[in-house]
């Protein structure tokens, strides 16, 4: 029996070898595809600060790649600031942000401290089908349903309101994400060691205030680091900004006019046969690395509140 056991032993190794080599494999492939991108849309957006300033675009006020084919007509040269897309995608983010984060939260404590079994079976399934919904569908939401009672209620109270909106855009986008923080902070809250609220609870809290006291803060880094995640998801949205927002590139603070944002600007610049010479073509690229170094500064920093401000529990 033993040798037979060493024989089976020797004859695993080469298969766990091989499946090794084949893991490292596809790492190896994960990690080229992700430099190639990196150098693919650096090396065009070098291609494209040859033609523009860095400074006119990251601090440019006017947005308008639509250059002429005549001198003599209106914008021949283009204006590529990008001012105008950065805070019309931080507009709409801060107001998805604002609407997914309480509606999040909420139903993460809900599920993982109030909620019964049956009903966590039942409510938490029902809530990830939002996430299955294809973005188009909260599109066709938005635009037909959400900015027609914004811009009825905004006329009715003297306000006005554009027929797209960044307030429509950022609340549909809103609902969008709230599974995403919901599950990953209903994780983060069940990983709390159950020690912490039986301790709260013996030395007489209630359980709200276990709740608020204990548990809450003890995950926090786990909730920053999903809420992080989470604005990633909503700076790179499209679908939904294009069907609510527009595609104006207006430099506003106010929620009800039409705004733009990269990725939508992104889109528009690439839709159709394009010649990959001109400034208007590049500017893609220059946006789309913008928006990389921008997911990927708020990806860095969610790793790292995770990792500094995590506690370790027995």
């Amino acid at each position: 029996m033993q040798q037979i056991d060493i024989i089976g032993s020797r004859g695993a190794r080469p298969l766990e070898r091989a499946i090794q080599i084949f893991m490292v494999i596809c790492s190896v492939i994960a990690i080229v595809i992700t430099i190639g991108i990196v150098f693919s849309l650096a090396f065009e957006a070098y291609r494209f600060f040859q033609l523009v300033s860095l400074q006119e675009f990251l601090f440019g006020l006017q947005w308008s790649p639509q250059t002429a084919i005549r001198s003599d007509q209106v914008g021949a040269e283009g204006s590529f600031g990008a001012v105008p897309l950065i805070t019309g995608t931080l507009l709409i983010s801060a107001i998805a942000m604002a609407t997914a984060t309480p509606l999040g939260l909420a139903s993460a404590i809900y599920l993982a401290e109030y909620a019964s079994p049956a009903v966590r079976n039942i409510v938490k399934p029902l809530l990830e089908i939002l996430a299955g919904i294809p973005t188009v569908v909260y599109g066709f939401f938005a635009a037909l349903t959400v900015a027609p009672i914004i811009r009825w209620t905004g006329t009715e109270v003297g306000l006005e309101v554009a027929s797209e909106s960044a307030l429509a855009a950022g609340l549909v986008m809103g609902i969008m994400i709230v599974p995403l923080i919901s599950s990953l902070s209903d994780d983060v809250i069940n990983a709390v060691p159950q020690s912490l609220r039986d301790a709260s609870l013996g030395l007489g809290a209630t359980k709200s205030e276990t709740i608020r006291k204990v548990v809450l803060p003890a995950a926090i880094p786990g909730v920053a680091g999903s809420l992080l995640l989470a604005t990633s998801r909503a700076i790179g949205e499209t679908m939904i900004v294009v069907m609510a927002a527009g595609m104006a590139a207006n430099l506003t603070a106010n929620p009800l006019q039409a705004v733009t944002t990269i990725t939508v600007q992104i889109v528009a610049l690439l839709t159709g046969d394009q010649e990959f010479e001109s400034a208007k073509t590049l500017s893609a690229f220059a946006l789309g690395l913008l928006l990389f170094i921008v997911t990927l500064v708020l990806n860095i920093i969610a790793q790292f509140i995770v990792k500094r401000f995590s506690e370790q529990y027995d």
